[in-house]
C-alpha cells in the first residue's frame, strides 16, 4: 500500500508552477524585447544605430556581459566587426574593425552554414578563434552566435552574444536570439539600400550640377576670346594709327576710333566674367553639400518668367552671336508671373537655349515665348523654347526625358534635358517635344502659376 503524506503531492505541484510562472515571465521577457527592438530598427535607417540597438537589445535581454554585429565584406571575402559591447572603452576600440576570414572561427562556421549554436565552453570547442581574445584583451567563456540573413535567406554576417552572467546559454536564448538577428538583418539591408539610394540621388545631382558649370562657363570663356580678338585688333589698329598721324590731333583721334569697340565691350565682357564665376562658385557649393548628403528643397517665390528668360539670354547672346544665330525674345508675353524656384528655372531655361544654340546653323533662330494658357482647367504659365536647327530623329526624340536619353553634340551627355525634366517634375507641370529633322525642335513648357501646397 502506497501511503504519502498530503505535503507528498502539492510539493511538486508548487514547483511546477514556479516553473512555468518563471517561463512565462522568461517569454514576456523575449517578446518585449522583440517589440521594443521591432519599433527601434524600422524608426531609423542609420547603420550605426541600427547595430546599436540590435546588439544592446540582444545582450541585456538574455543578460550577458558582451557581444558584437559582424558584417561580411564582399570586397574582401572577410567578416569585419562592425559594432561592439564590451565591458571596456579599450577592448571595444581594439576589436571595432577588425577583420578574419569567412573560413575562421566559430564566426566563420555559422556565417557559412546559416545556422546558429551555442558554445558553452569555447575552451574545449577547437573552432574558436583564440587570435580574437588575445587581440581584444577580452576572455570569453561562452558564446551565442547566430547568422544575420536577409529575407532571401543571404547570409549577411552573424552576431555573437558573450559571456552569459547568471547562467549557461540555453536553447530559449538561442532561439530568442535567431529572432532578433533576423530582425537585424533585414533592417540593415533596408538601410544599406537606403544609403545606396542616397548615394544614387548624390550621384545623380552632382553630375547635373557639373554639367550646369560647363554651360555656366562657356559665355565666361566666349566673352574672354571675343574681348582678346578686340584686344588684338585694337593693338594693331594702334600702332597703325600712331605711325601714320602727322598731327598730335589726328593720333589722338585715330587712338579713340582705335578703342571705341572695345571701350563698349568690356563692361558687358567683365559683367559675363562676374556672374559667370559667381553662378559657377554657387554649383561648386552645391556639389559641396551633396557630398555632404544635403539637396536642397525647391524655394518657391512668386516672379516674372520673362525676368528670367532674359537673365538666360543676356550671357548666351555673345555665344549666338559668335555662331551667327539669333536669339528672339519678341513672343515674350505679358503678365507672366507664376510661383517658381528662381535658380532651378534659369539653369531649365539655360539648358534648353544653350542647347539650342549649337543645334542651329548659321542664320538660324532660337525664339522664346511665354503666355498664360490653362491646362485641364488650371491656371499656368507656358515657356516655349523653338529653334530652326537640325531637329532630332525619332529615335532620339522618344528618349528626351527618359533615363537613356543621349545627346547628338560631339561630347554631350544627355544631362541637360534630364536636368529640365528635374526642373519641370519639380514645379508640377509638363514639358512636350516636337522635332522635325530638317526644320528644327520646339519644347514646350507648362507649369501652374501657384504651386499645389504641400500636406
Amino acid at each position: 500500500m502506497d501511503v504519502r503524506s498530503p505535503d507528498a503531492t502539492v510539493t511538486p505541484t508548487d514547483d511546477l508552477i514556479q516553473d512555468l510562472q518563471k517561463q512565462l515571465e522568461r517569454r514576456e521577457r523575449h517578446l518585449l524585447a522583440i517589440a521594443r527592438l521591432t519599433a527601434a530598427l524600422y524608426t531609423r535607417t542609420n547603420l550605426d544605430d541600427l547595430q546599436r540597438q540590435a546588439l544592446h537589445t540582444a545582450i541585456d535581454t538574455v543578460g550577458a556581459s558582451a557581444g558584437s554585429i559582424i558584417l561580411h565584406d564582399p570586397a574582401t571575402n572577410k567578416l569585419v566587426f562592425k559594432y561592439v559591447v564590451s565591458p571596456s572603452k579599450e577592448i571595444t576600440q581594439r576589436l571595432t574593425g577588425y577583420a578574419m576570414d569567412v573560413d575562421q572561427g566559430i564566426c566563420g562556421s555559422v556565417f557559412r552554414a546559416g545556422q546558429g549554436r551555442i558554445t558553452g565552453d569555447v575552451a574545449a570547442d577547437q573552432q574558436h578563434h583564440t587570435e580574437t581574445d588575445r587581440h581584444s584583451g577580452y576572455t570569453t567563456r561562452n558564446i551565442v552566435t547566430v547568422p544575420l540573413k536577409t529575407m532571401d535567406g543571404r547570409a549577411i554576417g552573424v552576431m555573437q552574444i558573450l559571456n552569459k552572467v547568471a547562467q549557461e546559454f540555453d536553447e530559449a536564448d538561442l532561439e530568442l536570439l535567431e529572432i532578433l538577428a533576423a530582425q537585424a538583418a533585414s533592417a540593415i539591408e533596408t538601410a544599406r539600400l537606403h544609403e545606396q539610394a542616397k548615394v544614387a540621388q548624390i550621384v545623380n545631382l552632382i553630375g547635373d550640377i557639373s554639367h550646369d558649370i560647363k554651360n555656366m562657363v562657356t559665355p565666361v570663356v566666349t566673352g574672354a576670346q571675343t574681348l582678346e580678338l578686340m584686344l588684338q585688333g585694337m593693338f594693331e589698329d594702334l600702332d597703325a594709327g600712331l605711325a601714320g598721324a602727322a598731327t598730335a590731333e589726328a593720333a589722338a583721334e585715330r587712338v579713340r576710333t582705335a578703342c571705341l569697340a572695345v571701350r563698349e565691350f568690356y563692361p558687358e565682357a567683365m559683367m559675363m566674367t562676374y556672374e559667370g564665376a559667381q553662378a559657377a562658385q554657387d554649383r561648386v557649393r552645391e556639389i559641396a553639400d551633396a557630398i555632404k548628403g544635403v539637396v536642397s528643397e525647391p524655394h518657391f517665390e512668386v516672379a516674372d518668367v520673362n525676368e528670367v528668360v532674359e537673365s538666360v539670354i543676356k550671357p548666351l547672346r555673345l555665344v549666338a552671336d559668335r555662331a551667327g544665330v539669333k536669339l528672339d525674345t519678341t513672343g515674350l508675353g505679358e503678365a507672366t508671373r507664376a510661383e517658381i524656384d528662381r535658380k532651378r528655372m534659369y539653369n531649365a531655361l539655360y539648358n534648353l537655349i544653350n542647347n539650342a544654340i549649337p543645334e542651329t546653323p548659321a542664320g538660324g533662330r532660337v525664339s522664346v515665348r511665354t503666355a498664360l494658357a490653362e491646362q485641364e482647367g488650371e491656371p499656368g504659365l507656358q515657356i516655349v523654347v523653338a529653334d530652326t536647327g537640325r531637329g532630332m530623329p525619332e529615335h532620339i526624340r522618344a528618349r528626351v526625358f527618359t533615363d537613356q536619353a543621349v545627346s547628338t553634340k560631339p561630347g554631350g551627355t544627355g544631362l541637360g534635358t534630364r536636368i529640365v525634366k528635374n526642373v519641370v517634375d519639380a514645379h508640377h507641370g509638363t514639358i512636350l517635344v516636337a522635332s522635325q529633322e530638317g526644320k528644327g525642335t520646339t519644347f514646350t513648357i507648362w507649369i501652374p502659376q501657384k504651386q499645389p501646397e504641400v500636406a
